[in-house]
């Protein structure tokens, strides 16, 4: 294995911005994978892994190591009766993947639609949107173990979901490099319709007892309205997607942050753990944030206030300078502290 040397990473990233990668390479097959953790732990240099790119924020001084950007396709099924096992190639396109299961009658991934990306990014992310997360229909993933060299196989228990985090994430970051992800999907089972927007976006269009398909229609039309799914030629397009989370809180401080706007009807989603979910979007809104404001080459996506959005000349620089200045006035708003989404390098 020959790396590239001193690669841009910005046209491999939503966002496009960034600097280079010092080292680079295309790993198409696992054997690539191993073959670069292997030259980058000889050498003493870094390992990076990149994915789709969507979800990640480069630094202008760029990364000081080696970057793998993870190839590895293929789509493999076993008939499990009223269950389809599916086992996907971590660098198979996410959204390609979703639609193959919705046209076969495989619920289970439908409300996924529409999200960018590839599939080896889904379990660190846990992945999640319009009432579905991918730790409901994952069984177990393939990966390389950095430390041991070793290809290990994970449970859905060894990956650690929670909210939008997993092992992956917030345990061992950097340990594992997913080389594919198994999930247990639903022959002809019902979709899911567990969020108020994509039922109510149903029942505009008269659909009383939607289809896969269907359900998958709404949510790639509700994604599109708020410039959530990649088009070149949408203003919005140079951006993360959602670039903080939903903060979850207790009961008791949902109601303090309600008190303190003031408002009678703040959007606050319960848990299953007791706990309250509160809007990002509209804290960001309600802290003096509008739709489409901007600071230089950098500002709100105009349809979605949780998506920052790089414009022509923008660096990693101002965007990290615009973000933290929602967290702050957020926090010194509501006292709630927003939690980025994307990964960071050389930040």
């Amino acid at each position: 294995m020959i790396p590239d040397e001193h690669v841009l990473l910005a046209p491999y990233c939503t966002l496009g911005v960034g600097g280079s990668a010092r080292f680079f390479v295309d790993a198409e097959d696992e054997a690539t994978v191993t073959d670069a953790w292997t030259w980058a732990r000889s050498r003493g240099v870094a390992l990076s892994v990149l994915g789709g790119g969507s979800n990640l924020v480069v630094g202008d001084a760029g990364v000081d190591g080696l970057v793998v950007r993870v190839g590895v396709r293929g789509i493999e099924t076993a008939d499990k009766g009223h269950e389809v096992v599916v086992s996907v190639g971590a660098g198979e396109p996410w959204d390609p993947l979703v639609a193959v299961t919705v046209e076969c009658g495989w619920a289970g991934l439908e409300c996924l639609s529409g999200i960018p990306g590839l599939v080896g990014a889904t379990p660190i992310q846990n992945v999640g949107a319009y009432g579905q997360e991918v730790a409901e229909t994952l069984v177990t993933l393939r990966a390389l173990d950095t430390r041991s060299g070793r290809v290990v196989r994970l449970t859905h228990t060894d990956c650690r979901f929670a909210y939008r985090d997993s092992l992956f994430k917030s345990g061992e970051p950097g340990r594992f490099i997913v080389l594919d992800v198994t999930y247990r999907l639903r022959r002809g089972g019902e979709p899911t319709l567990r969020y108020a927007e994509v039922a109510q976006h149903l029942g505009a269009r008269g659909v009383g007892r939607p289809s896969l398909a269907e359900v998958r229609a709404s949510v790639i039309t509700i994604r599109r309205s708020k410039s959530m799914v990649i088009d070149p030629g949408d203003e919005n397009a140079r951006s993360c997607g959602s670039f903080f989370t939903n903060p979850i809180v207790s009961v008791a401080e949902a109601d303090r942050v309600q008190a303190v706007t003031g408002e009678p009807v703040m959007p606050r989603y319960p848990q299953a753990d007791g706990r309250v979910k509160l809007a990002a979007a509209w804290l960001i809104e309600h802290a003096g944030f509008s739709k489409g404001q901007r600071d230089g080459a950098v500002g709100l996506s105009t349809r979605h206030a949780l998506a920052v959005v790089a414009h022509a000349g923008a660096t990693a620089s101002d965007v990290l300078a615009f973000a933290r200045r929602i967290q702050h006035d957020v926090e010194a708003r509501f006292g709630v502290r927003l939690t980025p989404e994307p990964v960071f390098w050389g930040v």
